[in-house]
């Protein structure tokens, strides 16, 4: 549907697919007597490390967890801060990672040069399009503007229909509290609804979270019923 509103994409970099024996039996048994429903994550992160090693800690422990379940890694394709933190545990631990960027960023030459595959469009955009495409699911690490407003798109689209995926917060150390209680303060003054306010997905736990995700059923009010 959203490619269908916004158009197609160009080029796509393509490597050498991951053999799934890279990925061994366990992620795959897991899931089938899980029944987890989440085959791909799209993962919004810091281009930088920030003051906390616990940030660090937390994305190397996502992108573990992800391939430890047989689940496809999607995020921003970069080799810097906790997106390489990111990347680099899930395909040190055997998984798939899909890298979406901007050909301006690649230019720049900081372009992961490790990923199961980098897809390459033209703006910003169509990398949050593309992003949203591909995955299952959303999660936001801790991370700046870009993260917010990639994060508060994806909210925005479930918000209207568009899309009903999960979307999930890591709250380490709390990073996200202030962000939550101003969606709290929306909330009081009139503007969201509690339903909307409550699609996040918010917990300080990587295993807590994919589960409350996988549990996530959309909410049958939309935006502009009253």
């Amino acid at each position: 549907m959203l490619a269908q509103m916004y158009g197609k994409f160009s080029h796509v970099a393509h490597r050498a697919s991951v053999p799934l024996a890279r990925l061994g039996c366990n992620s795959y048994l897991y899931r089938f007597k899980t029944g987890a429903m989440i085959n791909t994550l799209s993962v919004f992160c810091g281009s930088g490390r920030g003051t906390d090693p616990a940030f660090g800690q937390a994305a190397r422990l996502l992108g573990r967890t992800l391939a430890s379940r047989g689940i496809t890694l999607v995020f921003g394709g970069s080799k810097v801060g906790l997106m390489e933190e990111l990347s680099d545990a899930a395909l040190e631990a055997g998984g798939q990672v899909v890298g979406v960027m901007p050909r301006f960023l690649h230019r720049k030459g900081i372009g992961h040069p490790g990923l199961t595959r980098m897809i390459l469009v033209d703006t910003m955009h169509q990398r949050k399009m593309r992003m949203s495409e591909l995955c299952d699911g959303i999660i936001a690490l801790p991370g700046g503007f870009g993260t917010l407003d990639e994060c508060f798109e994806m909210i925005t689209w479930a918000q209207l229909g568009i899309h009903h995926k999960p979307i999930g917060l890591l709250n380490v150390q709390g990073f996200y509290d202030p962000v939550l209680a101003m969606a709290d303060k929306m909330v009081e003054q009139g503007f969201l609804k509690l339903i909307h306010r409550n699609m996040l997905i918010v917990t300080q736990q990587v295993g807590r979270l994919l589960e409350r995700m996988n549990q996530y059923v959309p909410p049958s009010t939309e935006k502009w019923i009253r």
